[in-house]
């Protein structure tokens, strides 16, 4: 009975801190960047217009485009329509009677169009930046199915586009290419894997010398942390980075450093609690990144190999974590128990 006020809190802890992980997992956008197979490349602006900018993100799934302070340029949407006013004082508009604006707010082109956005309509011009940037989905610059290309495979071309735009009232067009990526090495995901699981077997061995095991999570808690918060910062507010690439690490390493603290303090239930949320954090995170463990390209500046150790090591670990914690929490002797 006197375990049972402790563990109904602990309870309500993993709950709280699941439900705030799948808070911070929905994205401010429909659809934000995320692992892919295809890298698209700008090959030609054709005329040159060198006050203009033009990059793609995350490897296929923004179009960034940056102007020069006093140069003007209109994107032109699908439908021929004016989409995109980059003014000459830095100031971006969004047609809001576009279709491409709502074509774009899904990367496979599912967003609804209402009726009064249409080809022909009047412009409804509404602020969006002011420093001259701004990215976007852009459907001409990426491969639009969720299927692979038909009888292409790894290393091939599988689209060529143009994106049209008026710079300075000059017609520009800018092409781009995508091609298929092969498949990336499993060697850091392997020793990632392999890291998380000594770190999780070593957390049991300490915790059996009545030390506090939550010191064994903080190297990947470091890397999640690290990663994840390289993460967030490699990509701009408008494409939606995810909260909880720093969030959940962050949430982790509160917690560790309250298990180490409880450790020191010889409060285990306390200590193992702490291990327990910091498992699930780790796992809840590496399971929200593990579409990147095998595609070819993560929406990151951080080195690939690095992001996808980190989430092995992240996820394995964390369920080690967790199993470990529960065990010493739930299935020690009573005797035991009753001297924690």
């Amino acid at each position: 009975m006197r375990l049972r006020a402790p563990r109904l809190r602990l309870g309500w802890a993993v709950a709280t801190g699941m439900l705030a992980a799948l808070a911070v997992g929905s994205p401010v956008l429909a659809d934000p960047a995320g692992p892919t197979d295809y890298l698209s490349e700008v090959v030609s602006i054709e005329p040159a217009a060198p006050t203009i900018d033009v990059s793609i993100l995350g490897g296929d799934s923004f179009v960034q485009l940056n102007v020069q302070p006093g140069s003007e340029v209109i994107v032109i949407g699908y439908r021929g329509e004016e989409y995109l006013w980059f003014q000459a004082d830095g100031t971006v508009l969004e047609n809001q009677n576009s279709p491409t604006k709502y074509t774009n707010e899904d990367r496979y082109g599912g967003g609804e169009i209402p009726p009064s956005a249409t080809a022909d309509a009047a412009a409804d011009w509404q602020p969006i930046a002011s420093n001259a940037r701004w990215a976007w989905h852009d459907h001409r610059a990426h491969w639009m199915q969720e299927t692979r290309p038909f009888g292409q495979s790894a290393g091939e071309q599988i689209l060529e586009a143009v994106i049209p735009l008026e710079v300075d009232g000059v017609e520009v067009d800018v092409t781009v290419i995508s091609t298929w990526q092969p498949e990336p090495s499993p060697v850091p995901v392997w020793i990632g894997f392999l890291s998380g699981l000594l770190l999780a077997v070593g957390a049991w061995f300490v915790r059996s010398d009545s030390r506090p095991a939550v010191v064994l999570a903080l190297p990947a808690v470091a890397a999640a942390l690290l990663a994840g918060s390289w993460q967030y910062l490699s990509l701009p507010s408008e494409t939606g980075p995810r909260s909880l690439w720093w969030v959940l690490p962050a949430i982790a390493l509160v917690c560790s450093i309250v298990g180490v603290v409880a450790g020191i303090r010889e409060r285990r239930f306390v200590a193992d609690a702490a291990l327990l949320l910091v498992g699930v954090e780790l796992a809840l995170w590496g399971f929200f990144k593990r579409d990147g463990l095998n595609a070819a390209i993560i929406p990151t500046d951080a080195p690939d190999w690095f992001d996808r150790f980190a989430t092995a090591m992240a996820l394995v670990g964390g369920l080690g974590f967790t199993v470990v914690a529960l065990w010493w929490l739930f299935r020690l002797p009573s005797g035991s128990r009753r001297a924690v």
